[in-house]
């Protein structure tokens, strides 16, 4: 199996990654496109020159990646993908060969912790719309994805990633619930900048408080993404 993963930033997507790495069946890619994405779009993101060389910056070679044989002779590989990544020029064709799971999260936390890390922050960042696309794109295909919210996550791990395991047709593993302190050898080169807080993690954060209150553009940009997120809330596993 190939389990795309697709969410947008600040979302719980790492430390999804870090709990299939555990898994004995599992190899991870992490956000393969982010070179390509930043070649293409020539944004001043933290580390660009770093990123720029860590990966292949041709998306079309990238997307022959994804699509041909697992990494390492693996049964299954996990892909964490960003929303924000799949721009114009970035192939689809491969999605029709990958198993799709959406990862949702409530858009005001969204903006309030991407914010801290990245100030001349837009809409098209933080990837609600282009999530929305391309859960659209992969329902065209003829595939049923799965769409899971971090918050439910974060209320019952195990609870939610054994129904999430259930649904994509993968046996359980109790593995899943933890991981190692530290950098990860899978880690994208511009760890140091994002995930620190998670490299003193050893498992899934508890459950999340009160939704931030946003004023100003941040509250402006969580209203433009609510109506994505409601449509992807609807259909989420509960």
């Amino acid at each position: 199996m190939k389990l795309a993963m697709w969410s947008g930033p600040r979302n719980l997507s790492t430390a999804m990654m870090y709990s299939f790495a555990q898994r004995a069946d599992f190899t991870v890619s992490d956000e393969p496109f982010y070179a390509a994405y930043l070649a293409q779009t020539g944004l001043a993101h933290p580390m660009r020159a770093e990123v720029m060389a860590s990966q292949p910056q041709d998306a079309g070679d990238v997307a022959a990646q994804l699509a041909g044989p697992n990494p390492d002779g693996a049964a299954h590989w996990y892909q964490k993908h960003m929303t924000q990544h799949m721009i114009e020029a970035v192939p689809r064709g491969w999605m029709a060969e990958v198993v799709n799971v959406f990862l949702i999260r409530h858009p005001a936390r969204v903006v309030a912790s991407f914010a801290k890390g990245y100030e001349a922050l837009t809409l098209a960042d933080i990837g609600f719309l282009q999530q929305v696309e391309l859960y659209d794109h992969v329902r065209a295909l003829g595939q049923s994805p799965v769409v899971v919210d971090s918050a439910d996550i974060r209320d019952d791990p195990e609870g939610m990633l054994r129904r999430l395991c259930d649904a994509v047709g993968l046996s359980w593993d109790p593995a899943m619930l933890s991981w190692p302190a530290g950098p990860k050898p899978y880690d994208g080169v511009w760890a140091p900048v994002w995930y620190g807080s998670l490299h003193g993690s050893t498992g899934f954060a508890g459950p999340e408080g009160p939704l931030p209150r946003l004023t100003g553009n941040a509250a402006a940009m969580a209203e433009a993404a609510l109506p994505a997120y409601e449509k992807m809330k609807a259909v989420a596993l509960h």
